[in-house]
């Protein structure tokens, strides 16, 4: 089971999505009943609702990039020791998430802007299991994952 604690300190996300919090706690109600592979397990990890500036500092601290970006992941462990944490704790921090509102397209329709954002979140959990987008393969493989994550949130 997923658990996800919710950081907000832009109050511009509350203009598109009334309640973050609770927004994203239904979709992980959804992903947790269809996702089966550890459920055994309680994943928590942090998702941070952030904007340009944040976000550029974040990068530029962690990848020495001078820019925003639209997500950022910060994985607490490799793939390799993961699993083998997964497999030893019940209980297992799989890392950090942050969100750039300003990079989220669709800022004018409401619906369209929710779907993207999940998208987002979606891609920044696919970093913290492991999944990587420096190949093309693993760009093929880390597409099917979200593709299959974001199956689970309907």
């Amino acid at each position: 089971m997923i658990k996800v604690n919710i950081i907000s300190n832009n109050k511009v996300w509350y203009k598109y999505i009334k309640n973050p919090n609770n927004f994203l706690q239904k979709k992980i109600i959804n992903f947790n009943k269809k996702f089966k592979k550890y459920k055994k397990n309680v994943i928590f990890l942090t998702l941070l609702l952030s904007g340009d500036s944040e976000i550029k500092k974040l990068n530029k601290k962690f990848r020495n990039k001078n820019n925003s970006t639209d997500v950022m992941s910060f994985p607490f462990y490799n793939k390799v020791e993961f699993k083998k944490k997964i497999k030893q704790d019940k209980e297992v921090y799989l890392g950090d998430i942050i969100i750039n509102i300003n990079k989220i397209k669709n800022k004018n329709n409401k619906v369209k802007f929710r779907i993207e954002f999940i998208k987002l979140w979606i891609h920044g959990l696919a970093h913290l299991f492991g999944y990587d987008h420096k190949k093309d393969k693993d760009f093929y493989n880390m597409t099917n994952v979200e593709k299959k994550f974001l199956s689970f949130l309907n």
